[in-house]
């Protein structure tokens, strides 16, 4: 008896774990291109940086943002474009690119009001203060599709951002 009951304990461990990980999301649909900010020094840090939560500056070098940013040979902001935004637990960066659309050319918006990241074209919402950039409302909810994080490192008083 003892057997059975261990058993049966074993399977619904089991089937709880199987159900637990059909909640993963997918923050990978976005191609993985190269990723090197470099506001390491606290000066740059506080020119291009952000600094209170929901504070956010945007980075796309072929659409020269932030304007004056000083892009180098060794710069490069991924597929649409770099969101560094200051998230609850400290600064966060996403690609740019909506992960229902996967276009460089279909980028997130930033919602001022909520500081959710949307798309202008599928209506999808994102979460980037929490640090998973999980979807909130539409497509992207029954997709699974999140936001593709990038690291964001501190460095020489203030930090690299890279992939």
């Amino acid at each position: 008896m003892k057997f059975h009951k261990f058993f049966l304990t074993i399977v619904a461990l089991a089937a709880m774990l199987a159900l637990a990980g059909c909640d993963h999301i997918d923050n990978k649909a976005v191609p993985a291109f190269i990723v090197r900010i470099n506001l390491a020094d606290f000066g740059r840090w506080n020119t291009y940086g952000v600094a209170g939560v929901g504070d956010y500056r945007i980075f796309n070098r072929n659409k020269n943002l932030p304007s004056q940013f000083p892009y180098d040979v060794n710069t490069y902001t991924g597929y649409g474009g770099v969101l560094l935004m200051m998230g609850i637990d400290g600064p966060m960066a996403y690609d740019l690119a909506c992960p229902v659309e996967i276009s460089p050319e279909i980028t997130l918006s930033i919602d001022d009001s909520n500081f959710e990241a949307f798309c202008p074209r599928c209506g999808s919402h994102f979460n980037p203060l929490t640090g998973d950039g999980g979807p909130t409302r539409g497509v992207a909810i029954n997709s699974k599709l999140g936001m593709r994080k990038y690291r964001v490192t501190p460095s020489m008083g203030g930090y690299m951002i890279t992939n």
